[in-house]
């Protein structure tokens, strides 16, 4: 009976409000006509206060990975070299991007679970004079760390010339972003995770500095060359053809956004990441990330040594038809991790919580029932 009812507790894709499903499934228009060109620049505008920016913040067809791709080819000249912050699997996702177009990628590396310090920023651009761009991920969705865009931006700007380019694919739209007041170049996004859509557009918003350089530069793109895009939305349209229905519910899912209003949505993910990360210490399940450097979005947990993390998952699944996300690369099979952005509210990290530890319970794990319900309560009553 109720086989259908998939809960999606990952970081990314996240589940879609059923008012921006009914928007997606409004009837197909003409891409080039009027009524879709005011569609579209009217919502490209209203996506400006999630990046903090006054800049245009442009819209591509493609997955988060093609803006990161973007972010790259726009700003960089085969030779170049770039400084890539790799505390994580898609921080490295950066490097390869750069070197498969004949970028010296210099990675300044931290174990996995750490965060990427100012300080060690500062130390390693001074060794590192002729670097043009700094590339760094806001949420490390791998591992559960946030790092410290302001103070990396600070620094960067103290210590050199070069662009700064930040992926915030897993978190943007849940967290504050100042773009323009912390001196980032590039931010780049995607419209799976807060933003509470499927897979499928991409968003990119660049400094005036950043621009300098792009104008500059001989693009190596086609698709992804972001003075086309920048040409098209004067024009109040795309240079190739865009997704119209995800543009559909975009606007929708920004009526949304801005009923709630920007600072309760930050809010209300900060709350879910501390009734989450509370549970998690309730239950003796070690967590990844300091509590400094927590992601607001998602949490990465590492049970080693007390339970398997794919038994949980496998059993979360099998009972409640809930699905949280397993480890990446070497930590593959080692961790697990809840997704709590988007279409999320601290009932639902409730519901996931009480459902861990009744599956924990089952394999076989040891696990006082309630104990990190009652932790998440708690929290939750605190900030009632």
């Amino acid at each position: 009976m109720f086989a259908d009812k998939m809960i999606l507790r990952i970081p990314g894709p996240t589940p879609i409000p059923p008012r921006v499903q009914t928007a997606m499934s409004q009837p197909m228009i003409g891409h080039r006509s009027g009524k879709f060109s005011a569609l579209f620049a009217r919502t490209a505008e209203r996506l400006k206060p999630y990046f903090g920016t006054k800049q245009d913040v442009y819209i591509l067809a493609g997955s988060g990975t093609s803006a990161l791709e973007m972010g790259v080819v726009n700003t960089l000249q085969p030779g170049d070299e770039a400084a890539v912050l790799i505390s994580g699997a898609f921080g490295e996702r950066f490097a390869k991007i750069c070197e498969r177009y004949g970028i010296v990628a210099h990675r300044l590396e931290v174990p996995w679970g750490n965060a990427v310090t100012p300080e060690l920023v500062e130390t390693f651009l001074q060794k590192k004079p002729q670097v043009k761009a700094v590339f760094a991920t806001y949420c490390e969705t791998s591992t559960g760390v946030e790092n410290p865009i302001a103070d990396l931006a600070k620094a960067i700007r103290t210590h050199s010339d070069a662009l700064f380019i930040v992926d915030a694919v897993s978190n943007l739209g849940a967290v504050p972003c100042e773009m323009d007041a912390w001196g980032v170049d590039i931010v780049v996004t995607g419209s799976q995770k807060a933003f509470m859509l499927p897979t499928g557009l991409a968003f990119l918003a660049a400094s005036e500095r950043a621009w300098q350089v792009i104008e500059q530069n001989k693009s190596l793109a086609f698709y992804l060359d972001l003075k086309a895009y920048r040409k098209s939305l004067a024009e109040q349209t795309t240079p190739y053809t865009p997704a119209v229905s995800l543009i559909f519910g975009l606007a929708e899912v920004l009526d949304m956004l801005e009923e709630e209003g920007l600072p309760a949505i930050v809010k209300r993910h900060e709350l879910m990441r501390d009734m989450t990360r509370a549970a998690m210490k309730a239950l003796n399940i070690k967590l990844m990330a300091e509590d400094q450097y927590a992601s607001t979005t998602v949490t990465s947990c590492d049970p080693s040594g007390v339970f398997h993390a794919e038994a949980l998952r496998k059993m979360l699944t099998q009972q409640f038809n809930i699905t949280i996300a397993g480890g990446q690369q070497h930590l593959k099979g080692k961790i697990f991790r809840i997704g709590h952005m988007g279409y999320c509210e601290p009932l639902d990290v409730l519901q996931v919580i009480s459902a861990i530890e009744l599956s924990l319970h089952q394999i076989g794990a040891p696990v006082e029932l309630g104990a990190g319900v009652k932790a998440a309560q708690e929290v939750l009553i605190a900030h009632v």
